[in-house]
Parts: structure tokens; C-alpha cells; sequence
């Protein structure tokens, strides 16, 4: 208790509750609006409110819903975290990654994660260290994307986050969930000291939190611009708390001074009327890619979400590209990654002919054009993660994925943020039994392999179609997939495909939503070899749209608390 009051005391300025009524839902606005309207969908409906002004970009919207996202979801993403951009220029018709994924201290190294015996740390030891921060990118990426396509001042992004937090907002029903959750971050000091009453209780839905040392913050980075993270007093004292026990890790403000976000070319890739284009590695645009590749060699399209068959197809084909994209994908700046050869057609369709009558063992990695030697990398990647899809009046659209990695990061908070833990998404080894090393291995300066897809949809003549992207850490993968098979082969509703029971099949590992399937199709993927668990973490956080029929098809995953909002031109 005497610890607790200390901490308490330290966070005084930090947080303020008062007791406050819950408020009502917020509405859901599924849009069906015209194909041309600007509109947001977001995980909260503050930061969706917060990215929808009159006259900016969505580039503008994009800094404004971050901002917020920070403030009100900081389990999911934050400033001291990461995030993948994929940005459709409206004019053009060209589509860009801007990479702001975290990187590795320069003094990082391949056995950080190692104990004293070579053997891999427990996770949740991992996940709370110092070592497991790295340098945050999420920042100084909408920066470069802001002096790109930005149309408003980067000092007038930041006002309803900042006005937010300093008269406090409502604890909503999912954020008390993640407050409640037994998770190894929820018993980290200053997540209790952040979510506690003053005497010493939890917070719940409908109490108001106060995060002013975060108003401050973002009133210097709306002034100094992202100099605000990466210098000065708010980066000394990042790196002070990296350097706290327990596993101390070794970032400095040097290694804060030299982060730089990289403009990618995305892959780009088939999938029935559409071209797919999501970043490329050190995310895993490609896995996804690949998994819509196969699905399209099989009939699921033929089928339905009442047919067991579709779901045994897609848990084999998501199978056969985990495996693939498990042993391949790491920072290109590092390793060789078969991009090419992982989705061309030739080597697609070798791998779907593997789909037989029944689930077998885990498959294994195909060797594609141009594939080096690898370990097989079973990185955990627990879920965690947010969505947001912004278009504004020019056409202009955002598909951003943004992360701090599990709920609240390490569980350690500097200037009202948490800094995530980015780096256990590496491989604990750096190599396998036989000696080969991991794709994905700690280096210096390395990025670790990422499974945010935010993606883009074309037609085939270069038109905007659509959006999509999710929460969920490695699983995200098999969010995005559903959904684009429920919304375009099933032809549902993006509101319904979204909806649609989640099924992860990941080596050998079946996890799903098991309540939401029928029995007839649990016992049709039984009688098949496929015995659904039950999943674990956030679930899925998918944020879709198409547009269909010179109207826009919206929609946010309800398993969270996103909204579709559209602006009138």
C-alpha cells in the first residue's frame, strides 16, 4: 500500500478522476454515402471526431486522429510507438508506404532476449524490460508525410487531443477492459498509478481521466514539431526510463536524434477485381497478398459463411502463408526477402495444390524464386494495434496501422504516454537448431518484422476502391483476409463481413471465435481436422470500406468502439 501511495503521488499531476455517469454509445454511422464524400473511420469515436475538419488533408486528419488515439486508446497505439502508412494520392493515382516502425538501439544485440543459459526469455519477463523499447516512429513518419501532402500547420493538429486531455474524458467500456485484464503490463508501477483512484481502486466505465503532463506535451510538440519526442527533455527521459530495471536496455538520445521514417514503394498484388497494395517488408503486405492469392485458386467464393468448407480453405491457405512468411520476412535493409517470389503466380499456385480434404501437420515454408536459407521464426506478436481509414475532399486517402504492441506497451509511461515494446516482435534466437539464422533476428538499426497490412484497393486502371487494415498482432493478417473475403466474394456488407466469426490458422494452431460459428460448421471442421479454440487478446479491430455502386460502404469493427463519419463536400 505504501508503494502504491507513492506512486499515487508521483502521478498526482498526471491523472485526475472524478466520478461521471456513462455516458451513452456513441452512434455507429454506417455511411452510405456518395462515392466522393471525405469520411474517417477510427477504433473511438473522439479520435474520428478529432480527424474530421472542414480543409485539411488526410495527411492533416491522420496527425489529428493519432494525437487522440494516444489520449483515449493507449493500449492500442501511441506517439512513443510505431506505425505503417499507406497513402493513395487522389490527383495520381499513386499509392506510397511511409515505414514508422520502430528500430533497434545501436547498442542493441541478437541475444538480448537470451537468459544466462541461451534459452529465450519468458515473454512477460520480455515484454516489461527496458530492452524492449525501441525507438519510436510514428512521429517523425506523419511529419514526413505532413511535409508531403500536409495542407493545414502542423501547430493546428494537435488542439482537441490536447483540450481532451487536459479536461479529462470518459473511461470507455473497452478501455475498462483493458485496465481490468490480467495481463503482465497491468502490473506494471505506472499503469497503476495511471489508472487508479485516489484510493487505490481501478478505474471503470464512466470515471473521467485527466492526463495533463500529455496536454503538455503535445502543446510543445505542436510548437517544436517532432524535435518535442526526439530531443530535449521528453527524449532524456525515454531513455531514463528504458535504462530502469529490471533488463535495462541500452537506447540513447543519439540513437532518438537519428531515427528516420522511410517512403517505400508498396506490393502490390490481384485479388478478383481489385489490385491489393500494402507495405512491403520489414511489414507483411506481402503474407497478405499471397493469402488472398490462394484463396483465389480455391472455389471459397462459390461458398458461404454457412459452409464449412469455405472455412477449412481459408484456415489451409492461411496456414501455407504463415509458414512462409514466417521463415522469410525481416527488415530488407538486413536480410534478402523473396518479395517477388512469394506472390508470383507460378509459385501461388504450387502452394495451393498442397490444400487437400483434411487438415495435416503444419505445413512447411515453400522455397520461392530468390529464397535464402532461414530459421523458422514463431515470434509470439500478441495483439494489440489500431485502424483508422481517412479520405479527404481531394480524394486523398490514408490507410494508417498504428502500435505501441501489447496492451500499453511495457507498461512504462513518459510525459502521459507509453512507450511501447516493439521489440519483442524480433526472434528471442537468432537461429535455429541447425544454424540457420532467423530473418527476423535483433540487430542495431534493424526494424522488426511487423504484421500491420494497412492496404489500399484499386480497379485495375488505377481508381480508388477501398480500404482496409486491423488490429490483432499476427493474427492481423487473418482479420483483413476475412474481411475482404466476406465483403468482396460473399458480397456482404462491410458492417457484416467485419462481423463475420474470426478464424486464425497459424502452424499448428487453430483459434477462433467459437461461439460465433454455427455447430454445424465447428462439427464440418472437425470432421476435417480443424478443432477451433478459442482465441485470446483484443481481437480483431478491422476498419474496412469499398466503394460499390457510386456509393461508399463503410464500415468499423464491432467488437470495438470505432464509427464511420462522413463529411458533406
Amino acid at each position: 500500500m505504501l508503494l502504491l501511495q507513492r506512486l499515487l503521488a508521483a502521478f498526482a499531476c498526471a491523472a485526475l478522476i472524478a466520478s461521471a455517469p456513462a455516458p451513452a454509445p456513441a452512434p455507429r454511422t454506417i455511411a452510405r454515402a456518395t462515392a466522393s464524400q471525405p469520411f474517417v473511420i477510427a477504433a473511438n469515436p473522439l479520435a474520428a471526431r478529432a480527424g474530421l475538419k472542414r480543409g485539411g488533408s488526410a495527411v492533416d486528419a491522420a496527425i489529428a486522429v493519432q494525437a487522440m488515439l494516444s489520449l483515449v486508446e493507449p493500449q492500442s497505439s501511441g506517439v512513443g510507438g510505431g506505425a505503417f502508412m499507406t497513402y493513395y494520392d487522389g490527383r495520381t493515382g499513386k499509392i506510397s508506404v511511409y515505414d514508422g516502425r520502430e528500430v533497434a538501439p545501436a547498442q542493441a544485440t541478437s541475444t538480448m532476449f537470451l537468459d544466462s543459459a541461451g534459452k529465450p526469455l519468458p515473454f512477460n519477463t520480455a515484454v516489461l524490460s527496458g530492452r524492449a523499447t525501441g525507438v519510436p516512429g510514428a512521429v517523425k513518419m506523419l511529419s514526413l508525410a505532413h511535409d508531403e501532402h500536409g495542407k493545414l500547420p502542423w501547430r493546428a493538429l494537435f488542439g482537441d487531443a490536447e483540450r481532451t486531455a487536459r479536461e479529462g474524458f470518459i473511461v470507455s467500456p473497452r478501455l475498462n477492459r483493458m485496465i481490468q485484464a490480467h495481463e503482465a503490463e497491468n502490473s506494471a508501477p505506472d499503469v497503476i498509478a495511471y489508472f487508479s483512484r485516489p484510493d487505490g481502486t481501478l478505474l471503470s466505465a464512466g470515471d473521467r481521466l485527466v492526463n495533463k503532463p500529455y496536454a503538455d506535451f503535445l502543446r510543445r510538440l505542436a510548437g517544436q514539431g517532432p524535435s518535442a519526442l526526439y530531443s530535449g527533455s521528453t527524449a532524456a527521459r525515454i531513455v531514463a526510463k528504458t535504462h530502469q530495471a529490471p533488463l535495462a536496455g541500452t537506447m540513447t538520445m543519439a540513437d532518438l536524434a537519428n531515427y528516420r521514417p522511410i517512403k517505400r514503394a508498396p506490393v502490390c498484388g490481384p485479388f478478383r477485381v481489385y489490385i491489393l497494395c500494402a507495405p512491403p517488408p520489414p511489414s507483411s503486405g506481402v503474407g497478405l497478398i499471397e493469402l488472398m492469392g490462394l484463396l483465389d485458386r480455391t472455389d471459397i467464393a462459390a461458398r458461404g459463411p454457412a459452409d464449412p468448407q469455405a472455412w477449412f480453405l481459408f484456415a489451409e491457405a492461411s496456414r501455407l502463408m504463415y509458414a512462409d512468411r514466417d521463415r522469410y520476412i525481416g527488415d530488407p535493409a538486413f536480410v534478402r526477402v523473396p518479395v517477388a517470389g512469394l506472390i508470383a503466380p507460378t509459385y501461388v499456385a504450387r502452394r495451393a495444390r498442397l490444400i487437400g480434404p483434411a487438415a495435416g501437420p503444419p505445413p512447411a515454408a515453400g522455397v520461392p524464386a530468390g529464397a535464402p536459407v532461414a530459421a523458422n521464426d514463431n515470434t509470439l506478436d500478441p495483439t494489440g494495434t489500431s485502424h483508422f481509414i481517412i479520405r479527404d475532399a481531394a480524394g486523398n486517402v490514408v490507410s494508417m496501422t498504428t502500435t505501441v504492441e501489447s496492451i500499453f506497451g511495457t507498461g512504462r509511461m513518459v510525459d502521459g504516454f507509453f512507450l511501447n515494446n516493439q521489440l519483442t516482435d524480433f526472434s528471442f534466437s537468432p537461429a535455429d537448431a541447425q544454424g540457420r539464422p532467423a530473418a527476423n533476428a535483433v540487430a542495431p538499426g534493424k526494424r522488426p518484422r511487423s504484421s500491420m497490412v494497412p492496404t489500399i484497393l484499386t480497379t485495375h486502371d488505377g481508381k480508388f476502391a477501398g480500404a482496409i487494415g486491423s488490429a490483432g498482432g499476427n493474427s492481423i493478417l487473418a482479420f483483413v483476409a476475412k474481411s475482404l473475403v466476406a465483403a468482396v466474394d460473399w458480397n456482404e456488407p462491410m458492417q457484416r463481413a467485419l462481423a463475420e466469426p474470426n478464424l486464425v490458422a497459424r502452424g499448428p494452431n487453430f483459434q477462433g471465435e467459437v461461439t460465433r460459428f454455427s455447430p454445424r460448421v465447428l462439427q464440418g471442421l472437425r470432421a476435417k481436422g480443424v478443432d477451433l479454440q478459442p482465441g485470446q487478446g483484443e481481437d480483431s479491430g478491422v476498419q474496412g470500406v469499398l466503394i460499390r455502386n457510386g456509393k461508399i460502404d463503410g464500415g468499423a469493427d464491432p467488437r470495438r468502439e470505432g464509427v464511420v463519419l462522413t463529411l458533406p463536400r
